[in-house]
């Protein structure tokens, strides 16, 4: 069994709902949910919008590999309503967002897959969550 983090963020509609449901998803197809970080509210990053983000993150188990991992939650994704992952290559508002934040000490390089997330340790979003839960 792997070790995963993931980040789960949510600005539109009801935003705790949306990372409720994403939990529930993750642990019906990706794996068992050891644990959840408390939800905040953040504002949003990389791009300006009226709508603030609740993020969190979540611990699990899984036998999948990393790129399942990435389709399975993925297609959460846009079941839950997401039309895309970026507006022009930049970002915009999200019903959800799943992020792999780190698998095991796994490190993956390729154009649609970076583990551990490139971008984590400039997100307080991601980085209060995680210290909240991580090991």
């Amino acid at each position: 069994m792997h070790k995963i983090y993931l980040g789960l963020g949510s600005n539109l509609g009801d935003r705790k709902e949306n990372l409720a449901c994403a939990i529930r998803l993750i642990g019906e197809r990706v794996g068992k949910v050891l644990r959840v970080s408390s939800f905040i509210e953040t504002e949003p990053w990389g791009f300006k919008s009226d709508n603030v983000f609740v993020n969190a993150v979540i611990l699990c188990e899984t036998e999948l590999s990393p790129r399942q991992v990435l389709r399975s939650t993925q297609k959460i994704e846009r079941e839950m309503g997401r039309q895309k992952k970026s507006n022009d290559g930049g970002y915009a508002d999200r019903c959800i967002d799943i992020d792999i934040l780190l698998y095991d000490d796994l490190r993956v390089d390729e154009p649609d897959l970076q583990i551990p997330h490139p971008l984590m340790l400039k997100r307080d979003f991601v980085m209060i969550p995680l210290r909240e839960i991580r090991d």
